[in-house]
């Protein structure tokens, strides 16, 4: 989600270089719909904290490539991912934030400079910014911007990125404790829990018993790009969360991409389907969904069951994740079963 780590896997599928998940991502939390069922649209807003914090600083604070960060300002914040970006405003700092990657696509950053050309940071962007502190991924490249940062004296600290749900509260205590605003990293990784056990409750359980098996493809049409989504994918620990089944995981796809074909289709046999709304609009939404081999053959696509939820939050796993599981679990029960 994080989508700069599924842009990696892409690549490394293909061996092309790709726009990541989430160029060009707008709009609210919920897309498609399972079975024609609308989902209820959300605003592309984050929802900071209702107290602003104040930065309790100098830290120090361990990066996730073996170094120790020491943070003496949080006055001007350049996070590099879209994920990140949404932390730091909800904890209620987004007015010390310069800049944004591009797959920052929530409204409050929108009028942010972009420091990233594709997904590559420009290092002389974020350095033109005079940053106090810059943030960063394990999966923040090339490596030789994140060196040129790192020597002109500016702290950098790099967070590993998100896999899954388990990872939620952890981002947020760490971007928290870098920032000195510990309580507040506290009190978003508690309200953001709760939230996400909240929606849980809400799933129904399966009439028949049996978890609807829902696959995830990363479609980009314009690129040729057709990948099922495996074990690695990201995906996972979302759909497993809505009471669902990883189609792709569950049918053997030990990766984190392979290449659609009718037949790993056919293995997987999805009941629905999984898409980001950039990746669905690409290939002409669901009638030209139905015509990559083997789509329209799986009972998810026979029953047109295609579930679609905005490319800048569905693989965040950050302060957002409970609206991306009730748009899914929406979707995936449009009729409360």
């Amino acid at each position: 989600m994080r989508t700069q780590r599924l842009a990696g896997a892409v690549i490394s599928v293909l061996t092309l270089a790709l726009l990541a998940a989430g160029c060009g991502g707008s709009g609210g939390s919920g897309g498609g719909a399972a079975k024609g069922a609308g989902a209820t649209a959300t605003a592309d807003r984050v929802e900071p904290l209702a107290t602003v914090p104040e930065p309790r600083l100098p830290v120090t604070v361990d990066s996730a490539d073996g170094t120790k960060v020491t943070v003496t300002s949080a006055d001007r914040l350049v996070p590099l991912t879209g994920s990140l970006n949404e932390i730091v405003f909800t904890l209620g700092l987004g007015e010390h934030v310069v800049a944004r990657d591009i797959t920052a696509t929530f409204e409050q950053a929108g009028e942010l400079p972009v420091v990233t050309r594709a997904h590559d940071v420009s290092a002389e962007s974020v350095l033109s910014l005079r940053p106090t502190l810059v943030i960063a991924e394990t999966t923040t490249g090339p490596a030789e911007a994140v060196d040129q940062i790192r020597d002109a004296g500016i702290p950098l600290l790099v967070v590993a990125p998100a896999k899954g749900l388990d990872d939620v509260g952890r981002r947020i205590t760490t971007v928290a404790h870098a920032l000195g605003v510990d309580a507040a990293g506290e009190e978003l990784s508690a309200r953001t829990a709760e939230r996400i056990a909240a929606v849980q409750k809400r799933i129904p359980a399966p009439a028949d018993g049996a978890k609807p098996r829902v696959a995830f493809l990363y479609l980009r049409g314009s690129a040729s790009v057709y990948l099922l989504g495996g074990r690695d994918s990201g995906a996972s620990s979302l759909l497993e969360a809505a009471g669902a089944v990883d189609a792709g995981k569950e049918s053997g796809l030990d990766k984190d991409f392979t290449a659609i074909t009718s037949e790993a289709l056919a293995k997987a046999a999805p009941d629905a389907i999984l898409l980001m709304t950039k990746g669905l609009e690409s290939v002409g939404g669901p009638d030209g969904l139905v015509k990559i081999p083997g789509v329209a053959e799986t009972p998810a696509g026979l029953d047109r069951r295609f579930v679609s939820v905005d490319d800048g939050v569905l693989l965040n796993y950050g302060p957002r994740t409970d609206q991306v599981l009730a748009s899914l679990v929406e979707q995936l029960y449009p009729d409360g079963e």
